[in-house]
């Protein structure tokens, strides 16, 4: 026994224990048997008996092993589904045709027997040898032509052989004698110009065997005559399905050779008016098709050419086209292989067709050049040009998107890249909104739906470089807008502008997502399923909705690190991948992660593209250095920048992982002529390393190099000011050192912000002890480090101030002085609250800053010309203007608009929006430390200019939110706030000015629903100290509930003023309008606290938009705002206390229920909430013109539903029903419409019903509660309402008691036009019929009904039968009835009148029309029973 091979023993080894094996010649342990291959059969065997050896195999064969397998139970058969469909040849094939074919006759339906005699017979030749005589090809010349079907040569020489025999048929005969007959005018496959090709009379003898198939063939086109088409049609379709396969392929064969053999002898002069076949999309590929079809929209050609059809053609003409002489060259016979020509495949050689334009009114599809431009289709461009392909349209210029699609995917490297290239540049073109007017649909859209993007995704994976820059190259195109990076970058220097929104599309299938979770994400906080969700869903479905997220979950980064790192492409691939990663980091704060967190992607950047030491390159001017890559590259800054925007922790990495600190002060502490770069990539870079220090220092971090680099700054700051007379330099050089002091005076504003953080963080933090807890360290930066540099900048912004009135130097400088004014606005509204600051000294700088400056400025005629430049740079007054632009789609968000191009928009070179807002913060930061000065800034109330723009902003009509819109309105709506701000600090100190305070307050009041997320804070300023302020309602105190009670009494607009209601509540005497509204005004402070109390929902937004406008930065978590689906507030926002008590007892609890149960004062929240409404109902009714009347109502009648006792406490009742005189009004009421969906309300009908059970429950015969129920039964609403009245909840008709007197409504919107549903009419005289409904229990309804009935069945108009049945019906029950009184109503009415006790009048006689139809229906004599008395 032998051991097996042990671990550690080599080769030689096992070479011994071979040997050793071998020379003890024992029997191995496995033995080797060859078995046949059972596939093979029997296979002989060698003599040896063993198999031969190319058939031979080894076996192996193991101990105590059975050789074949042991047996199996069979499992049940297999059943195919495909067996019934095969073909069984069970049944007898006799059977079969007689079973399927009656007879021959269904074919042959008349045989005709001929005389055969004549009839030439080649008998073979008879010879003396046993065999007859063998011949050989070569004995024998070959004559005949080669036809268009393939023979060999040996069936070629047989063939001539039997010509030089003279054995041919008549019918060749007849062929030859008549090859000249048909004539050039006919048209190819013409019936009656071609021969009979089935029947030729062989047999028949020469001339009786033509005359014959000639008389057939005649007899056959007469029979085809008399024949219509869908005859013949028919009758085709059933020889085809009687005949055999094999021979209708023969009958075709003949059909095709004949054909050809005419169609050789066409003319030359036939071919201009040959069709060209229409190009169709392939088939084989339906969905890419369908996507890819962007259509040309063309007029129509209404002048048809000559010869021009819209037919295909058929294949014979095809054959006949390829046939003529028009090919470059001729086969010869010689040729091998030639001798049967396939003119199909040769027709590409053939010279292009004419280009025509047919008459169609389709649009045509689109085909695009080398560069992307939209190819007209009547244009022809020379073939060298390379746009004419074989593929479809052969005849037009260009590619289709479809053929580019299918070309990026050639074999071919430079097929893919040019496919690529194109496909960017149309997307480019497409963008900027070339093909808006030319094409039909956005063929942005038709390519992402096609599968553009993720196209893009596979090609960026090519290894070949070339493909791979072109894809880049697309993607840029795809998804960077250099516009918007321009607009943000240019905002930057704004109020507020280093905070913006996301660029995360605003999706409607992502809100019901959101609205199926229920809970409201609070701002900065995305909901905890989300990201998980998106991950379950396929790439595909991502990427419908978002691009950039689609993209994120196909790995990219990854890959693009791997380009940058490892194949290092080209300075410009370089740059349109940093900006790709740009905006996938302006996507989300989940966006920058992910790119953080890719695997040395970030650390790639910084080391190639951020370096602290480079060797100098040259290039030459206005081009890109050879290799980017140990060159500090200011787009790289700028992604770091823009990354750190994502969040507080996303630039404590970037600060501290990747050591972006010391790049800092390397970029800043060298004076940007000293880097070893060019002047414009130095000063970028210098720039974009300023704007990155300023976000870190937002977050209250990077701190430490300020104290570093202060000199450098003290040596930065004051040389700003020699910018202003260099304006002669170099533009771009000026322009780009403007931008870099407006980053530098940035930086220093949020400097000086986190400063002022210290002492409140130094309080707290000796508050609390060292046993505090985690408490927030104190900044390195104290007061008195940051105050040194407000005289260097106040004296900079007095230099660029001057130049105000010098329009050439004033624009260009417009961003700088902005910064510097924002900068003072900062400092002084800090200044007060810093312990080491003099109070006195304080107040003299603003006193001269006031005198000196500010005042003078506002005298200058160009500041009142900016204040003119409001309405028209505007973004509210110009709806149209920020409207998407037309090449954007919902899935890639972007800021480009309509109105960008111009120089009047919010953004352009005229706004002044960036400088008065910065002027605005700065007079209110003065205003808040010296509240003395206010009376001197009332010129800018009173400005003509501001007061024409906050009068068209209160006018103009809420328009639908886009990413352009959202981003221009943030900024507008700042300006707004502070002269809202400004208002409010003048009413406060000056009470006896109330000239424009209405109009503040009606700006306030809008500007209070129109806040975007992320500005709760000036929304609760708005609410805190606007929108309750007593001194902004002037109405209040001058006489406006006197008016309000005169205009009650006189009521001018309406024809008769209906009697108050009698009020089931204990309320003596009746408090008047005025003096509701008297009460309200003096209870606005109760008012302000309990709105206040319901917006607690806000709190955790609110505290964060206050961190980031007080400019807290150690609590500033991000500067990207909150996503927008919406206001802060809802439109309806002043019913939103009504609205949580009436969720909270109903149960339907909402983000607006703060607590689980009522509260205890519920009737003092509800009266607050009517005061306030009744209050802005009537002074400021056009604020509330946005909310529909319908709305206003089924809010109202929450009052109701909330509580079964509230309606009649006393000041509830009284506010209810005055509010339902006041929408009751003539001018109101007529826009009432409840068929249209009302926002925040589910369905008015479930509204309705539970209004209904409702007033049967607690309603008490309430006749407030009754007008409210019966206000939804007008004629012209739904029939449903009504018929629910009437059918379900009959029992309300005993409660609804209102008197016809004191009913808000004319009884004419309840009757005109008569009522025409027949079962709600059999429901209103069932109801009278059974004294369900009587007149003194609803005397409204009782009108309505008999009203209804009464014109119903004395209608003598022509209906279908079934309504005319019910209706004679109806008159005949009417006049059975025993009821006199109801009977008299129902024949003898006359009209409705609310002065009558009844509510209408009564006939005394009947006209005449009406009695002799009622004569006629009861076919009584009715004369003396019709002057009926009263009884």
């Amino acid at each position: 026994m032998f051991s097996r091979p042990k671990p550690g023993e080599s080769e030689a080894d096992l070479l011994r224990f071979q040997n050793q094996f071998l020379e003890t010649k024992a029997s191995p342990a496995v033995k080797l048997v060859k078995k046949a291959d059972k596939r093979r059969g029997n296979v002989e065997r060698g003599i040896d008996g063993r198999l031969p050896l190319q058939l031979s195999k080894d076996v192996v064969t193991l101990d105590d092993f059975p050789d074949v397998p042991p047996p199996l139970t069979p499992g049940p058969p297999k059943k195919s589904r495909f067996k019934s469909a095969r073909v069984h040849f069970d049944e007898d094939p006799g059977e079969q045709m007689d079973h399927n074919d009656q007879h021959i006759t269904a074919v042959l339906s008349k045989i005709i027997e001929h005389d055969t005699s004549t009839a030439k017979v080649t008998m073979p030749l008879f010879t003396g040898d046993p065999f007859p005589q063998v011949f050989h090809r070569s004995e024998i010349k070959t004559e005949a032509k080669s036809g268009p079907e393939k023979k060999s040569i040996f069936a070629q020489k047989m063939a001539a052989k039997k010509a030089a025999e003279g054995a041919w048929t008549p019918f060749l005969a007849a062929e030859q004698s008549n090859a000249g007959q048909a004539t050039s005018g006919d048209a190819v496959g013409s019936i009656q110009s071609q021969l009979p090709r089935i029947v030729t009379g062989e047999g028949l003898g020469s001339l009786t065997g033509e005359q014959e198939a000639q008389n057939i063939h005649k007899e056959n086109l007469e029979r085809l005559q008399s024949m219509s088409k869908e005859q013949i049609l028919e009758e085709q379709k059933q020889l085809m399905a009687q005949l055999d396969p094999n021979l209708l392929v023969f009958l075709k064969s003949r059909y095709g050779t004949c054909t050809i053999k005419e169609g050789e002898r066409k003319s030359e002069r036939e071919r201009p008016t040959r069709l060209t076949e229409p190009q169709t999309l392939f088939v084989s590929q339906p969905e890419a098709a369908e996507a890819l079809t962007a259509t040309f929209l063309q007029e129509p050609n209404m002048e048809e050419e000559p010869g021009m059809e819209d037919s295909p053609r058929s294949e014979a003409s095809m054959r006949t086209d390829a046939a003529d002489n028009d090919l470059p060259l001729k086969p010869q016979k010689e040729w091998v292989h030639m001798n049967n020509v396939e003119f199909e495949k040769l027709e590409w050689m053939k010279d292009l067709p004419l280009l025509r334009q047919r008459k169609t009114r389709k649009g045509m599809q689109a085909r695009f050049s080398l560069k992307g431009e939209l190819i007209p289709p009547d244009k022809e461009f020379p073939t060298h040009m390379g746009l004419h392909h074989h593929g479809e349209e052969a005849e037009r210029a260009g590619y289709s998107l479809q053929e580019l699609f299918h070309l990026s995917r050639s074999q071919v490297i430079q097929q893919r890249t040019l496919a690529l290239q194109v496909l960017g540049h149309v997307v480019q073109k497409a963008k900027a909104g070339e093909f808006a007017s030319l094409l039909k649909g956005s063929v942005l859209q038709v390519l992402l739906d096609a599968g553009f993007l993720f196209l893009l995704r596979f090609s960026l994976d090519d290894p070949v470089d070339n493909v791979m820059a072109a894809t880049v190259h697309a993607l840029h195109a795809l998804l960077v807008s250099l516009d918007d990076e321009e607009y943000l970058d240019k905002a930057f220097a704004w109020y507020q502008g280093m905070t913006v929104y996301p660029l995360i599309p605003n999706s409607g299938e992502e809100e019901l997502e959101e609205e199926e979770e229920g809970d409201e994400p609070t701002p900065n906080q995305k909901p905890p399923e989300r990201k998980s969700k998106d991950e379950n869903k396929p790439d595909t479905e991502v990427a419908r909705y978002d691009v950039v997220k689609g993209l994120l979950k196909t790995k990219m980064l990854h890959r693009l690190r791997y380009i940058l790192e490892v194949m290092r492409p080209v300075p410009l691939v370089v740059l349109e991948i940093l900006d790709i990663l740009i905006r996938i980091a302006r996507h989300s704060t989940e966006a920058c992660v992910q790119v953080l967190d890719c695997p040395r992607l970030v650390e790639t950047i910084v080391r190639e593209f951020l370096p602290t030491q480079w060797t100098p390159r040259a290039a030459e001017p206005g081009k890109l250095l050879a290799s980017l890559h140990g060159v500090p590259c200011p787009t790289a800054m700028k992604l770091i920048r823009v990354l750190a925007c994502g969040g507080r922790n996303i630039a404590a990495r970037l600060l501290n992982t990747f050591e972006m600190k010391s790049r800092l002060s390397r970029f800043i502490a060298e004076d940007p002529k000293d880097l070893s770069l060019r002047m414009e990539e130095a000063i970028s870079i210098t720039t974009e390393a300023f704007r990155l220090w300023g976000v870190a220092t937002g977050y209250g971090q990077a701190c430490d190099l300020y104290r570093d680099l202060y000199p450098v700054l003290m040596k930065i700051v004051p040389s700003l000011s020699q910018l202003t007379s260099s304006f002669q330099q170099n533009k771009t050089v000026f322009e780009l050192s403007v931008q870099r002091a407006a980053a530098v005076v940035t930086l220093l504003t949020q400097v000086t912000q986190t400063a002022s953080c210290r002492a409140e963080l130094q309080a707290q933090l000796s508050r609390s002890g060292p046993e505090g807890g985690d408490q927030i360290p104190p900044p390195p930066i104290t007061w008195s480090q940051v105050a040194g540099f407000r005289p260097v900048i106040e004296t900079n912004m007095k230099n660029c101030l001057r130049e105000i009135t010098h329009k050439e130097t004033w624009q260009p400088l417009l961003s700088l002085t902005t910064a510097y004014v924002i900068y003072m606005g900062v400092y002084y509204s800090n200044c007060s609250q810093q312990p080491a600051v003099n109070p006195i000294d304080c107040l003299e700088e603003v006193e001269h800053l006031t005198s000196k400056v500010l005042l003078p400025l506002l005298s200058q005629p160009a500041m009142q010309a900016l204040w003119e430049m409001l309405r028209p740079c505007s973004a509210l007054c110009n709806p149209l203007s920020c409207s998407p632009g037309p090449g954007s789609v919902p899935s890639i968000v972007s800021l480009n608009y309509s109105g960008n191009k111009t120089s009047a928009s919010l953004v352009g070179s005229k706004s002044p929006f960036p400088f008065l807002t910065a002027f605005l913060v700065l007079v209110n930061s003065i205003l808040h430390v010296h509240k003395g000065l206010v009376s001197q800034y009332v010129s800018i109330l009173e400005m003509k200019g501001l007061k024409d723009y906050l009068l068209q902003c209160c006018t103009m009509v809420p328009f639908s939110l886009t990413p352009s819109s959202i981003w221009l309105l943030h900024h507008e709506y700042h300006l707004q706030y502070f002269v809202l701000s400004l208002a409010q600090k003048m009413a406060d100190a000056c009470p006896d000015y109330n000239q424009h305070a209405s109009l503040h307050h009606s700006v306030a009041m809008t500007l209070l629903s129109r806040l975007l997320p992320g500005s709760e804070h000036l929304a609760h300023e708005l609410l805190r100290a606007l929108a309750f302020n007593p001194q902004l309602i002037p109405e209040g105190k001058v006489g406006g509930p006197e008016a309000a009670d005169f205009s009650d009494l006189l009521r001018l607009n309406s024809k008769a003023k209906p009697s108050p209601l009698s009020l089931t509540a204990p309320i003596s005497p009746l408090p008047s309008y005025g003096a509701l509204l008297e009460e309200a005004y003096r209870q606005l402070p109760l008012i302000q606290s309990c709105f206040l109390f319901h917006f607690t929902y806000l709190k955790p937004a609110l505290i964060h938009s206050r961190d980031v406008y007080q400019g807290r930065t150690h609590r500033v978590q991000s500067m990207l705002l909150p996503e927008v689906r919406g206001p802060i507030l809802p439109s309806d926002w002043l019913f939103l206390p009504l609205i949580g008590l009436y969720n909270k007892a109903t149960g339907a609890e909402t983000q607006w229920a703060t607590e689980s149960r009522l509260p205890l004062d519920l009737v003092n929240i509800m009266t607050r909430n009517l005061q306030w409404i009744l209050l802005l109902e009537t002074w400021r009714a056009k604020v509330l013109q946005g909310i529909p009347i319908a709305a206003k109502l089924a809010r109202l009648m929450c009052v109701f539903l909330t509580g079964s006792d509230l309606f009649l406490e006393g000041p509830v009742h009284c506010y209810t029903a005055a509010l339902l005189s006041l929408y009751c009004q003539s001018k109101v009421f007529e826009s009432l419409n409840l068929d249209v969906p009302l926002p925040g309300l589910a369905s008015f009908h479930d509204l309705y019903i539970s209004f209904l059970e409702q007033f049967e429950s607690v309603s008490f015969g309430d006749p407030l509660f009754g007008v409210f129920v019966l206000l939804p039964l007008q004629r012209h609403f739904s029939v449903q309402l009504k018929m629910a009245v009437f059918g379900e909840h009959v029992n309300t008709l005993r409660a609804l008691g209102v008197p016809l007197q004191q009913f808000p409504l004319p009884l004419e919107r309840y009757l005109s036009p008569p009522e025409d549903n027949l079962n709600l009419l059999s429901q209103y005289f069932h109801a009278l019929v059974t004294g369900t409904l009587q007149h003194h229990w609803c005397p409204i309804l009782y009108v309505v009904a008999v009203a209804h009935v009464n014109t119903f069945i004395f209608s003598q108009e022509n209906v279908p039968q079934e309504i005319d049945v019910a209706r004679r019906s109806m008159l005949q029950r009417t006049w059975a009835l025993r009821n006199e009184g109801l009977k008299r109503h129902l024949l003898y009415y006359k009209r409705a009148d609310k002065e009558n006790p009844l509510g209408f009048d009564l006939y005394e006689e009947l006209p005449a029309i009406r009695l002799n139809y009622l004569q006629a229906i009861t076919k009584k004599e009715c004369s003396e029973g019709t002057s009926v008395s009263d009884r």
